[in-house]
């Protein structure tokens, strides 16, 4: 099932190939200053959405294990992978854009392990991974069911999938969200990070997303079971689960 956000960047129609090089750029382009950037453009709550999300990985995953593995697709600048290294377990963070993987390397030094890689491509074995995380980055990704395939491939059975995701508002909530995002955004993009453009694109992406119920679907289209999710802030972010079956 390919979603339009396959097809498209920010107003513009592309092709896959077309709307990966751009989302790259994107990226590498803001890289120094995304955290800073999503702090105001969230006015600073994705740092709680993204400790809400932790917590309830790290309360699943059981007592801590040198056997197993976690891996936190689109990891970014690592703010993620910070939070779910404990010493024990195996944590890797894949990125296709080396310039945020630069980032998370000088936050994270040799306690993770870093391997530039998009979510449609994920160079692991086969039923390999025990917890596999994405936050704020399968909406980037050039095909949300391909990436939701893969990571069903990847994960053992019995593992688990969380997704951090913006998502659809409620309905008494619209119409000031859309004004913040629209008008504020893309000028705290320009003023801070210098680039507009960015910023505008990370708009539109957030406003093709899924919503909730079609997400969810995806997800048990991909192979998984036990799916769920919980809104965040009304709305505006949502956490996702999903579990592997076992056989």
């Amino acid at each position: 099932m390919k979603h339009r956000l396959s097809s498209t960047f920010g107003q513009s129609r592309v092709n896959p190939e077309e709307r990966d090089e751009l989302i790259r750029s994107v990226f590498n382009r803001v890289a120094g200053r995304y955290d800073l950037m999503n702090d105001l453009m969230s006015m600073g709550v994705h740092r709680f959405w993204k400790w809400l999300f932790c917590r309830e990985i790290n309360k699943a995953s059981g007592q801590p294990s040198d056997e197993e593995v976690f891996v936190d697709l689109a990891g970014g600048t690592g703010d993620i992978a910070k939070m779910l290294i404990d010493g024990h377990r195996i944590v890797l963070l894949l990125d296709p854009s080396e310039e945020m993987m630069s980032v998370a390397k000088k936050r994270l030094g040799s306690n993770c392990r870093y391997i530039n890689a998009t979510a449609e491509d994920i160079p692991l074995d086969d039923e390999s991974v025990d917890v596999l995380t994405i936050s704020f980055g399968i909406r980037n990704t050039t095909g949300i069911a391909r990436s939701l395939e893969e990571i069903t491939r990847v994960l053992k059975p019995g593992g688990f999938f969380y997704c951090l995701e913006f998502s659809t508002p409620y309905a008494w909530l619209r119409p000031f969200y859309d004004a913040w995002s629209r008008i504020v955004i893309p000028r705290l993009g320009a003023l801070v990070a210098g680039h507009p453009d960015a910023y505008t694109y990370l708009i539109e992406s957030i406003r093709e997303f899924p919503a909730q119920e079609e997400m969810a679907e995806m997800i048990r289209s991909a192979g998984l079971d036990n799916v769920s999710y919980s809104n965040l802030t009304f709305g505006i972010a949502c956490i996702h689960r999903g579990k592997k079956p076992q056989r």
